[in-house]
């Protein structure tokens, strides 16, 4: 279990139990949070970081392993990402996300993500069954590189954007991401599902009930639709977004969804009718061109109009004369 301090607006962490004690020894005018907190505490109401607390930290949760692997982002707007294999390693893809490989590299389709090697048949079709629900295939495909050497593989992204390379490790283990975001990644990773707790959220999230939750302590790629932002949330900063520019964010930041204004700008402001409220601390990953938003922006060129939020769509192209008879 991490633990983050906060002092004067100033954010300390991740932290592990016994050096969170340490520091609230020496200071215990400040704020805590940490995994199952629903908001910060003051310290001094945290059993945990009080000096007669037992000195030894419990045991962390166990991660599991991924293979360590090289990479190389390629490109500017429509980037594909090369990894470099060592005998043995593999990678993990969704389906159709190959460019080119190295001969001394095998492909494999798996159910689930193999970040199990263990387990029944049925724990395995379980596992599997549960991309289905973000609407993505059974299987699941492994790059090995069986040769001598070294061997490579590339990914390119379905559409122009840019490819996120992160290290779960360095999100303590846990990412949350849109569904379609997730590219490839270490063997070991864990592709599972987050249901989104609220009901206003997964109706009107841009994304649904289910988000894609990737685990584990190896690197990721995800891909995003023009160009990508990094924000950090600090303790109770709120960050108002469109619901559809939203790519992933660390597993403790609190999402929700509020209307987008009063009636008139939910009519006519084009935004749509709600936003997405994301509360720190933090990291969230922004795009700035949804591919929802560029699909749609095409179809609407197709059918002679323009306007891609309002509720008045063509109606509106007839009124400013920009629909052709």
């Amino acid at each position: 279990m991490n633990w983050h301090l906060s002092y004067n607006g100033q954010q300390q962490g991740p932290l592990d139990l016994q050096r969170a004690r340490q520091m609230a020894a020496a200071n215990p005018h400040g704020y805590a949070w940490t995994d199952g907190f629903p908001t910060w505490k003051p310290i001094s109401e945290v059993p945990e970081l009080q000096p007669q607390a037992l000195a030894v930290a419990p045991p962390p949760a166990p991660f599991r392993t991924a293979d360590a692997i090289d990479y190389k982002i390629i490109g500017s707007e429509m980037q594909f990402v090369e990894i470099e294999l060592d005998p043995g390693e593999s990678t993990i893809a969704e389906a159709g996300a190959m460019m080119y490989k190295d001969a001394s590299i095998q492909m494999e389709s798996i159910f689930g993500d193999g970040s199990s090697s263990g387990g029944s048949f049925m724990d395995k079709l379980l596992s599997a069954g549960k991309r289905l629900l973000t609407s993505e295939s059974l299987f699941i495909t492994v790059f090995t590189q069986t040769g001598a050497g070294k061997g490579k593989v590339a990914f390119a992204a379905p559409y122009p954007g840019n490819i996120i390379p992160l290290s779960l490790s360095s999100v303590n283990g846990k990412l949350i991401c849109q569904k379609d975001s997730f590219l490839c990644a270490a063997k070991g990773v864990s592709v599972g599902i987050e249901l989104q707790r609220r009901i206003l959220t997964g109706l009107f999230g841009g994304e649904g009930f289910i988000m894609q939750k990737l685990e584990g302590d190896g690197m990721v790629f995800m891909h995003a639709g023009g160009t990508v932002v990094e924000r950090q949330l600090s303790a109770g900063e709120v960050l108002h977004i469109d619901t559809g520019c939203v790519v992933a964010y660390e597993g403790h930041i609190e999402m929700e969804i509020q209307q987008a204004g009063n009636i008139k700008t939910m009519l006519f402001g084009g935004e749509g009718l709600f936003f997405a409220i994301l509360r720190g601390p933090g990291r969230v990953w922004l795009q700035s061109l949804p591919f929802s938003r560029l699909a749609g922006r095409m179809l609407m060129a197709a059918r002679g109009g323009k306007e891609e939020g309002s509720v008045l769509g063509p109606l509106g192209g007839l009124i400013d004369g920009d629909n052709r008879m």
